[in-house]
């Protein structure tokens, strides 16, 4: 994927300087960046083990994948699950064009 925020530092830097924008489901931390889009996603430890926090990841990262193609400019992203919510796929994707639409990173 040429699209993941791999660095301890890119997720530092969206850590610290990104805007926070809230759904239903999950947290989005972002920062303009360079002209490339890059991802990044956290589970913390309190939705469970390690089979369930990787189960979340690679649903939210199927999901990334449905509204990539409508992200205009570079950014920074960091999306966070809620803890004690289900994450579906498609209930992922509905939350995350939300929230992307409300901070304006996707125009649909």
């Amino acid at each position: 994927m040429e699209y993941r925020l791999k660095k301890n530092a890119d997720f530092n830097r969206v850590f610290k300087a990104g805007k926070r924008s809230f759904s239903h489901t999950l947290t989005l931390l972002y920062v303009k960046g360079e002209p490339q889009v890059k991802v990044g996603f956290t589970v913390t430890k309190k939705h469970g083990g390690a089979v369930q926090r990787n189960r979340i990841k690679r649903v939210f990262r199927a999901a990334f994948r449905e509204v990539l193609p409508f992200i205009k400019g570079g950014y920074y992203i960091v999306f966070m699950p809620r803890v004690g919510v289900e994450h579906t796929f498609r209930e992922t994707v509905k939350n995350m064009r939300y929230v992307l639409k409300k901070e304006g990173i996707i125009e649909k």
